[in-house]
């Protein structure tokens, strides 16, 4: 008997073993795959970082609130805090180059466009193929394959787009109140040229308005036009004429870019524009928000009429030239890359993987914090009682910038069903030949170095008005010829070629 109990113990002592190990192995399967506790196993092999995000915007009151904010959801999944360092955007470029040819630890940074190519080719950005496979995971399930394909640099992926607007077109935005007030239509504005009636109005009729402002502080009057009239390829340094061909071309030798750039000579002629437009860091939401501005040829997306109206505290009207493009440049217009300073390449996936695919920490970093800078209303937000945006400590609206902005609040002034009219925007826009190519600097960086110079002697000038093209437009060319742009122009098209080969091949 006494054995038979003996036994009896030993049994039920070893089943409580086996249940106990059972219960351990469930709970660690738990907090490793649950959504809160996705980190929790691993944040006790991950040491103390803080990861550093550098983005140029306007100056923030409460940054260092919203970073703390954001910190306290990193720190549980990733065991990492956040430093958001801000820079004036006419000080981008300095301080970035700055940056990384130095030593600072960089982690995650804006990225995008020509500065994009001259960085993937400085070697200053890292390849993301591998870090996305282990710790990119949400990236991978939020982004479309060929949205990716179109950041990749000689077959590896260098940067992550955010989650946007991924088409544009060209549109003009007017000041209501002016257009009411000398009974202009704009509805009857179909081309460029269009709008001289207009802005002769403006001009003699309100001596302190500026008639047209520039899209950006560094974006010629014609910028917007160009990015949605051709696939440029990137840089501008050869270009797609038509979308349905692969034909590189000189852009700056087209009819259609002379064209543009005398109608933009006529608007300065005739005092449509800023004298010192070409110089003035000063941008037509600038002029408009000060009430001395009216309009701006801007970049088209959904939503974009009432952002700037927010922006400007003022009712504009808007007018769509154009349908709406895609092309790789749209995509990697606005991207995030982990530079080669970075001191835990891993940490920062990880970390750029939260931004697109955590509400909370996306909805911190596009609107600040809760109650303090937005209160929710409805499907919407809208500033706290009291708030606005003159003294808001942060209203930066930036959300196209980081991570996934299909995630973000939409504001009271847009439409709830913003992000759904973003989808159906971007199925429905005219898809260029080449989408998914990037070409590779490196081969000309000596051409396209000398080639920027001349750029920047002349472009400014001939696209906001201020240089005749009939004497600068032949002396552009020249530079450029001299500068070595046809052997640019052949590299791009020879692996352009490549790429087609290589994607008939394939079957994409």
């Amino acid at each position: 008997m006494r054995n038979r109990v003996n036994i009896m113990l030993l049994i039920m002592t070893l089943l409580s073993m086996i249940l106990a190990g059972c219960s351990r192995e469930s709970t660690k399967s738990t907090a490793v795959e649950g959504d809160k506790g996705t980190t929790k196993a691993s944040d006790e092999k991950l040491p103390p970082y803080q990861v550093k995000l550098v983005f140029y915007g306007p100056a923030q009151k409460d940054l260092e609130l919203v970073e703390k904010e954001m910190s306290q959801i990193t720190l549980k999944k990733i065991n990492a805090t956040v430093k958001l360092e801000r820079i004036e955007p006419a000080a981008w470029d300095q301080q970035t180059i700055l940056m990384l040819t130095g030593n600072e630890q960089v982690d995650l940074i804006v990225t995008g466009g020509t500065e994009f190519s001259r960085q993937v080719a400085q070697k200053q950005l890292l390849p993301l193929d591998d870090l996305l496979k282990s710790q990119g995971q949400d990236i991978l399930k939020a982004l479309q394959p060929e949205i990716l394909e179109a950041t990749k640099v000689d077959g590896k992926i260098y940067a992550i787009p955010s989650i946007r607007d991924f088409a544009s077109n060209t549109n003009v935005m007017m000041r209501k109140d002016l257009l009411d007030k000398y009974q202009l239509d704009a509805s009857k504005v179909k081309s460029f040229d269009d709008l001289d009636p207009i802005l002769e109005t403006i001009r003699k009729n309100e001596p302190t308005i500026t008639p047209l402002g520039k899209p950006g502080a560094s974006a010629p009057i014609l910028n917007r036009i160009l990015e949605s009239s051709w696939d440029i390829l990137g840089d501008n340094i050869g270009v797609l004429n038509s979308l349905d061909d692969l034909k590189v071309v000189n852009l700056f030798e087209t009819p259609e870019y002379a064209k543009l750039l005398k109608t933009v000579r006529r608007w300065y002629e005739a005092g449509y524009i800023s004298k010192d437009a070409s110089t003035s860091k000063e941008t037509a939401v600038d002029l408009i928000k000060a009430n001395v501005g009216f309009g701006v040829i801007q970049k088209g997306k959904p939503g974009a009429l009432a952002q700037t109206e927010t922006r400007t505290n003022t009712k504009l009207e808007l007018v769509n030239i154009g349908k709406q493009v895609t092309s790789t440049t749209n995509i990697t217009a606005i991207m995030l890359g982990i530079p080669a300073n970075s001191k835990d390449p891993k940490r920062a996936m990880m970390f750029l993987n939260l931004l697109n695919s955590d509400r909370d920490l996306i909805n911190l970093i596009d609107w600040g914090i809760e109650g303090k800078h937005y209160v929710k209303v409805g499907k919407s937000i809208d500033f706290p009682p009291g708030v606005n945006a003159t003294n808001s400590g942060y209203n930066m609206r930036q959300g196209w910038m980081f991570g996934n902005q299909l995630l973000s609040h939409t504001w009271i002034t847009d439409n709830p069903d913003l992000w759904n009219e973003m989808d159906q925007y971007n199925r429905e826009s005219k898809k260029s030949a080449a989408l998914g190519f990037s070409y590779n600097p490196s081969p000309v960086k000596t051409e396209l170095a000398a080639i920027t110079n001349v750029v920047r002697q002349y472009q400014s000038g001939l696209e906001n008005g201020a240089l005749d093209p009939e004497i600068n437009l032949p002396k552009f060319n020249a530079a450029l010829h001299a500068a070595g742009i046809d052997k640019v122009i052949a590299e791009k098209q020879k692996q352009l070629d490549e790429w087609a080969a290589k994607n008939k091949k394939s079957g994409r």
